[in-house]
């Protein structure tokens, strides 16, 4: 006859184990010193066995039956119920263990290996740096969608739309390579598209007029901080690549005798090997940088620490202490600017421009073809600019 909760209140402990059937397997012991624990027997593999369900009241009746049945499921299945606990009790133990931090650190190492720039991975690290404090010791199979949001929320708040927004993307890229390493079942960023605020679109400052760039070289010229950082923005207008390929150039990427700095596929943002030009105006920079070289293997060395490039903010905040604006000038913008005065020079193809800046042709095929080519023109294009910007200084 199956159990009553009133009959299980009333059951009274006695010198033995008392064993109450509630059907199926289901029994409830009533220990000599009044503890009542479930226990469902049950045969697997021809042999008897007793599964531990758990202790009266802790789990009543209607948890009781839920679990005998859900046991009954495994036998079907001809799973073993007290090995399946056993399973499940270790998986939800390695859950815990898998925090927001540790499943963050294996897809930054899984980046490095596949060799995404070291830009890329700076990236990676900083906007990871907003939710480190809520949820890198959390486990990540816990973390919900409302968690997530009020990460993005504190972001949202400070103005930093296009933080938040990216933020998100690297929170998902996190739960998504958690799903492949079988930590998770879905990725709760997907349930936050369109709850943030859209950030405007906007162009990175740049100065495009011949005069005004005048202007600006000869305050970097006139720059009184550190030397290092005054060289890379003479570098950053004279050769106008990304600022973190420049950021972390090192010493072996230079071939001054070539008059060539080569830069490293993990580096750029199209992940190819990039052939620079250098102007005799560079190669001047360069090696004046190397008089005052230590043991760093960097051009541009942080003063905290030989082994890591100057920060990204470096430079622009020495474009700002030379009294340019953020909403004037950046160390971006300068490709900005060689592109639009080469271009209204005329004297130079565009596939060539293009080479210059690293730009990835969106035909695969002309891509293929054109990547050898324009070199002996960019060379003369790298000469001509760096002799352009010598006349700008002076008008």
């Amino acid at each position: 006859m199956p159990l009553t909760d009133t009959a299980i209140k009333n059951a009274k402990a006695q010198a033995k184990v008392a064993k109450l059937s509630d059907g199926g397997g289901l029994q409830l012991w009533i220990m000599p010193n009044g503890a009542k624990l479930w226990r469902m027997a049950y045969r697997f593999d021809g042999k008897q066995k007793k599964l531990a369900i758990g202790p009266y009241p802790g789990v009543d009746l209607k948890a009781a039956r839920a679990a005998r049945e859900a046991a009954k499921e495994h036998l079907r299945s001809s799973r073993d119920p007290s090995e399946q606990k056993r399973l499940d009790k270790v998986a939800k133990q390695e859950s815990r263990a898998a925090t927001f931090a540790s499943l963050a650190a294996e897809l930054r190492e899984k980046k490095a290996r596949e060799g995404k720039a070291d830009g890329t991975l700076e990236k990676f690290d900083w906007l990871l740096g907003f939710a480190n404090d809520d949820l890198r010791r959390r486990p990540i199979g816990e973390i919900s969608a409302a968690e997530i949001l009020a990460v993005l929320r504190k972001v949202e708040k400070r103005g930093r739309l296009e933080t938040a927004k990216r933020l998100r993307s690297v929170i998902g890229q996190v739960f998504r390579y958690a799903i492949a390493a079988g930590k998770v079942a879905n990725d709760p960023t997907l349930a936050l598209r369109g709850a943030l605020a859209a950030p405007k679109p906007t162009s990175r400052a740049a100065i495009t007029g011949a005069k005004a760039l005048g202007g600006l070289l000869r305050a970097i010229d006139a720059y009184e901080g550190q030397p290092g950082t005054r060289a890379a923005l003479q570098l950053m207008a004279l050769l106008f690549q990304r600022p973190g390929e420049l950021r972390f150039a090192a010493w072996t990427e230079f071939d001054l005798g070539e008059a060539v700095w080569i830069i490293p596929a993990k580096r750029m943002k199209m992940r190819r090997e990039h052939h620079v030009p250098l102007p005799t105006q560079a190669v001047a920079i360069v090696k004046e940088l190397q008089e005052f070289r230590d043991r760093s293997s960097l051009l541009f060395p942080s003063l905290r620490s030989a082994s890591r490039p100057m920060s990204e903010v470096t430079m622009n905040a020495a474009l700002r202490r030379i009294g340019y604006a953020k909403d004037e000038m950046t160390p971006h913008g300068f490709r900005a600017s060689a592109s639009t005065l080469l271009n209204e020079s005329g004297l130079w193809s565009s596939d060539a421009i293009e080479r210059a800046l690293a730009h990835q042709d969106q035909d695969a095929v002309r891509r293929a073809y054109a990547r050898g080519k324009h070199w002996d023109e960019r060379v003369r294009m790298a000469q001509w600019w760096a002799d352009h910007l010598d006349l700008l200084r002076m008008t």
